[in-house]
């Protein structure tokens, strides 16, 4: 029998692999999406889709979404605070297993496992370790097709990029192919686990800075393409 699970949807590449071999291995059922929206501005935080796009990739998924709405600059205080109150609520529900697509960041793997089993939760990963050029190809052999939204300053000119044969001919050799150090977010817009593909155009691109997470005084860049959808 599967075991109940939440999934930690961000919208992009890695989650949309994550929760292609979970739902092809079969080992949990996926009860719920949750997502991290930034209330002020209704979009995916950090990775700053709109809300709308989020809603019409979860129609699609035909999965039903939980989101954590949070304020623009939200504390890591607030951010655990409104997460496990979410959580605590699925685990009455007899759910236990909350997966995340993360790749090799050690300590971010930790601070899940930890923060998880403070409430009786258990941390699932199912992408950890493997080779990051390895997955992103992958990716692209399935079918699935991503668009970059975010990228670190200095990259600008991947902004608003499909990730294929030719961007990753293109990334600088010091840049995860799979952005997983920060560099770049993505949205899956089609692919084998969606009914049908999300249809939108390119708005205009903004840059905005955040606070340093190493304490550096120098906050830190990104650059952002506005996906606005299209009706149907």
């Amino acid at each position: 029998m599967s075991k109940p699970a939440v999934f930690n949807w961000s919208g992009g590449k890695d989650s949309a692999l994550a929760l292609h071999h979970t739902l092809a291995q079969k080992e949990y059922e996926i009860c719920y999406l949750l997502t991290t929206v930034n209330t002020d501005f209704n979009r995916i935080a950090m990775h700053g889709v709109r809300e709308a796009l989020l809603l019409e990739q979860v129609s699609s998924l035909k999965i039903s979404l939980i989101q954590v709405r949070l304020p623009e600059m939200s504390d890591m205080e607030i951010y655990e605070r409104e997460t496990t109150s979410r959580l605590e609520k699925l685990k009455a529900e007899g759910i236990y297993h909350s997966i995340f697509g993360d790749i090799f960041l050690a300590d971010l793997k930790i601070y899940r496992e930890t923060q998880l089993k403070k409430i009786g939760m258990i941390a699932v990963f199912p992408l950890w370790k493997r080779d990051s050029l390895e997955l992103v190809k992958e990716f692209i052999a399935l079918g699935y097709k991503t668009i970059i939204v975010c990228v670190k300053d200095g990259l600008q000119d991947f902004c608003g990029r499909i990730i294929d044969q030719s961007f990753l001919d293109d990334l600088p050799k010091d840049v995860d192919p799979c952005g997983e150090n920060g560099e770049f977010h993505t949205f899956v817009f089609d692919g084998p686990i969606f009914s049908e593909p999300i249809n939108f155009t390119l708005g205009e691109m903004v840059f905005k800075t955040f606070p340093n997470p190493n304490q550096s005084n120098i906050p830190v860049g990104y650059w952002y393409i506005d996906l606005i959808g299209i009706a149907k």
